[in-house]
């Protein structure tokens, strides 16, 4: 399929039917949130990959009571840096210039203008910047899904400290943003399967400048 019929396809699922999805399945999707772009490369997140069952009940009283948190074969959790510390900042580029193989020389400027960036935000900035990667990397996931014909779910709206307290995400200096459940549509008790996809006209969403 092409990708416009791919993302026609695609809908936020109301309802799963419970099917596990395909190991190599989840593996391409979580592949694709691997290789999303993010602001200078940081990827300043983490996430957590969950079909732990026990683990999904607990988490659904915290997320709205959102059916689709038990239901799903996977519920991925995207949690942001909580702050860009020197020391992750400076990891990154030690990272990436071995992998390059690059002297520290060649990134050097950049690497000090950004930690003076970031000395001058807040640390409910440095988490509000981190958070919007994620967002990145959750539209890289549903795209990635729709090719596999996987259903997939993004979610807000949820307790995002009762969540983190659960996944002891604090400790780790992160603080969850947006869900993302998988699996596959139950095509008889999801009210949306049947309704037409409603976006905005073109020419009511996009300004074209020519």
């Amino acid at each position: 399929m092409a990708l416009k019929d791919q993302l026609h396809w695609r809908y936020a699922t109301k309802s799963y039917n419970g099917r596990q999805v395909e190991s190599e399945k989840i593996d391409a999707i979580l592949e694709a949130v691997r290789l999303a772009p993010s602001s200078s490369g940081l990827q300043p997140f983490k996430v957590w990959v969950i079909s732990n069952e026990a683990l999904k009940a607990q988490l659904q009283p915290i997320c709205a009571n959102q059916q689709q948190i038990s239901q799903s074969s996977h519920l991925l959790v995207f949690a942001a840096w909580d702050e860009y510390t020197p020391e992750r900042v400076n990891e990154f580029f030690e990272y990436s210039n071995g992998i390059r193989n690059l002297p520290a020389s060649v990134t050097d400027d950049y690497r000090l203008s950004l930690l003076d960036s970031f000395a001058s935000m807040s640390r409910e900035q440095h988490y509000f910047h981190a958070s919007k990667q994620c967002y990145i990397a959750l539209g890289f996931a549903l795209l990635a899904a729709a090719e596999l014909h996987v259903d997939a779910t993004p979610m807000e709206g949820f307790d995002n400290q009762a969540v983190d307290a659960l996944l002891n995400l604090a400790e780790q200096g992160l603080g969850s943003c947006v869900l993302l459940a998988l699996g596959y549509r139950d095509s008889e008790s999801d009210w949306l399967v049947t309704l037409e996809k409603v976006r905005r006209a073109r020419q009511d969403l996009l300004v074209e400048i020519r």
